[in-house]
């Protein structure tokens, strides 16, 4: 049985991580309003602007209703500015403090190849478009990737967050690591590292 994955589609690339996650076999499904979140394996939160999707959120009703989702177990996927809504000043689900627009404006985008935990030795190519980066982090926060000595991918529990745009390549591998843990049981029992 296919795995059913939800995207935010308040703002931002939705249809690009649902294409991505419909390659890898599962079943997409755009979140709009809380209803959405029903029946659910995973949520990702896609980039785009992070106050925009703040307060789209909080019009929908959707910013308890992910809070209650994840409370229940609910995976959680945060790119770019799904890492900043998820940090501490924003839904509380990430124990971190991201920088906004912490590598530069929109000029100073770039691409670089990033050895991730859990994705075996291979780098995977990284787009950074206005991205954060993890400024402060609790203890449960595990870091998987840096940048020029700063967190990028971080995970805690059921919720992975990185600072780029994984639905913007070929490499779908940060979207099989998700699925991977969405699958898994919902205490935090599961297969999350791919094969090496």
């Amino acid at each position: 049985m296919s795995l059913r994955i939800g995207v935010l589609a308040s703002q931002g690339d939705f249809e690009a991580h649902a294409r991505v996650l419909a390659s890898l076999g599962a079943e997409p499904a755009a979140v709009r309003v809380p209803a959405h979140l029903d029946s659910l394996d995973g949520l990702v939160i896609p980039g785009g602007e992070s106050t925009t999707i703040t307060k789209a959120l909080a019009r929908d009703g959707l910013d308890e209703a992910i809070c209650g989702y994840a409370a229940a177990g609910g995976a959680l996927l945060g790119t770019c500015a799904g890492m900043i809504v998820l940090d501490r000043s924003h839904l509380g689900l990430l124990d971190v403090d991201a920088e906004r627009n912490a590598f530069g404006r929109q000029r100073h985008s770039f691409e670089h190849d990033l050895s991730i935990g859990g994705l075996g030795p291979e780098p995977l190519r990284a787009v950074f478009i206005r991205a954060p980066w993890v400024a402060d982090r609790g203890p449960e926060v595990e870091v998987l990737a840096e940048y020029d000595g700063h967190p990028v991918v971080v995970r805690q529990g059921r919720t992975l967050a990185c600072s780029f745009h994984p639905e913007l390549t070929d490499d779908s591998r940060l979207h099989a690591f998700f699925m991977a843990i969405a699958g898994g049981d919902r205490k935090g029992e599961d297969a999350t590292a791919l094969s090496e």
